[in-house]
């Protein structure tokens, strides 16, 4: 499709990450863009703020007149999101009347055409590995744009558009399985982070997961590249020019000499051309230094020099709710974080208990959908675990309808530490008060980042 007859652009879940990047995107180069979201939110309020016209009622009516009101068969481009239902009001009547109606995954396929692309796919680590290539790039001089699953807290945003006008720049894309939107991507360089069963309502099974991350592999560029976690490398059916990476594993890419100086992590980095000497991390956690190896793989094979490398590994400041600090005093520690998989659960505590081995942690977690809670209720259960006090708030459904039997008393049963309870979103913010944690870590995809600041807020005034 030609972007360049377009006139106006309108996106139905325009308040998701993707989307907003889209909005954002288009609104660049002129066009009118408007959209419909279920609910306000902080990012929705930015691009309203930036002139984009949004609504928050599936209501056909509240769609902007100069949309409805003419043929709109070559100048006006409907984007959806897979996550809104197929009864949807406004999704079924630009369906009938025949417009130029996309998904998301699509759209950015277009979008990245003729770039020299790199795409992070992965079940975790995928925004703050494809942020942490997209700041080695553009710390580096390399004029790139990006399309992020996260804020950036670096360049406050989730889309970089560098210098309009240039077709060349490179390209760096989050890159989602979900629904398999990723196998619209070509890309030049592609990095798989993980393999973790996840979306079984998508792929039913392990295998079919498996399948279609080979798919996307072999999407890339004949003279292109694979950087995957060494221990991924062997799940993949793909025989291209491929690099591994670990942690500190021996792999074509890991660390070592993994240290903390300050309250940060510091290292050697491994590669096939040689040491990169005592990186700092800007950012804790042992699967940031993780996603850090994986970026610094892209780099080299983009020739990217060793100190250009370490000074943007050193001030990258990472993206909003990925082990994201509240609050950091001697007293009182806060982090909220986009956990939402057991394994993701499991790095991010693990991570806390490593920066605080003699605290007691409180964590909040929010499960988000009933089927994944269904799929991995026992890998949850274990997890949660690791906190030494717990407090569950009620499944958030997104798009999903209630199971049967599927509920966050049946999660609670399933965890076996001593403290632990329920509790609504209302009367969160009372509990937390009541019983003063010492480590606090909130948890999920669904709405509970609109509770981060009321908890920010009543934790600072009661430690004032």
């Amino acid at each position: 499709m030609r972007f360049d007859s377009l006139k106006y652009v309108y996106l139905i879940g325009i308040g998701g990450i993707g989307m907003s990047g889209l909005a954002r995107y288009f609104k660049s180069f002129g066009k009118s863009v408007s959209g419909y979201d279920k609910t306000p939110s902080t990012l929705t309020h930015e691009m309203e703020s930036e002139g984009i016209e949004i609504h928050y009622e599936d209501n056909v009516e509240l769609i902007n007149k100069e949309i409805t009101n003419h043929n709109a068969a070559t100048d006006t481009l409907i984007i959806y999101t897979p996550a809104v239902p197929s009864d949807h009001s406004e999704l079924k009547y630009f369906s009938n009347k025949k417009y130029n109606l996309h998904k998301r995954s699509e759209v950015l396929g277009w979008i990245t055409e003729g770039h020299f692309s790199v795409a992070v796919a992965g079940t975790h680590g995928k925004t703050t590995t494809s942020t942490l290539v997209t700041h080695i790039l553009r710390s580096s001089g390399n004029e790139c744009m990006a399309f992020l699953g996260g804020v950036s807290k670096n360049y406050h945003t989730n889309i970089l558009l560098g210098k309009l006008g240039n077709e060349n720049k490179v390209m760096v894309v989050e890159a989602d399985e979900y629904d398999r939107s990723f196998l619209t991507l070509n890309p030049d360089i592609s990095i798989i982070t993980s393999i973790d069963p996840d979306h079984l309502d998508i792929y039913n099974n392990k295998a079919s997961m498996e399948e279609s991350y080979s798919m996307f592999a072999n999407r890339i560029h004949a003279d292109g590249c694979l950087i995957t976690k060494e221990k991924v490398q062997d799940t993949i059916q793909y025989g291209g020019k491929c690099f591994s990476y670990s942690l500190d594993k021996k792999a074509d890419y890991y660390a070592k000499n993994i240290n903390i100086q300050d309250g940060y992590y510091v290292y050697d980095v491994i590669t096939p051309f040689g040491e990169i000497k005592s990186v700092k991390l800007g950012v804790v956690g042992l699967h940031n230094i993780e996603n850090s190896i994986a970026a610094t793989a892209v780099a080299k094979v983009m020739n990217v020099d060793d100190e250009a490398i370490r000074k943007a590994l050193a001030t990258f400041e990472g993206v909003e709710r990925r082990f994201d600090y509240q609050i950091r005093t001697s007293n009182l520690v806060f982090i909220d974080d986009y956990a939402h998989h057991p394994e993701e659960i499991k790095a991010c505590l693990n991570s806390v208990r490593a920066m605080y081995p003699d605290k007691k942690i409180t964590g909040i977690f929010q499960p988000h959908l009933y089927t994944r809670t269904r799929d991995f209720a026992d890998g949850f259960a274990k997890s949660l675990e690791l906190v030494d006090n717990l407090i569950l708030l009620d499944i958030y459904p997104a798009r999903e309808l209630p199971i049967e039997g599927i509920t966050s008393t049946m999660l609670l049963d399933k965890v076996n530490i001593k403290n632990k309870k329920l509790c609504s979103k209302s009367e969160l913010v009372n509990e937390v008060i009541a019983n003063m944690p010492e480590v606090l870590v909130t948890m999920g995809a669904g709405d509970i980042d609109r509770l981060v600041e009321p908890l920010k807020i009543a934790l600072l005034k009661k430690t004032a």
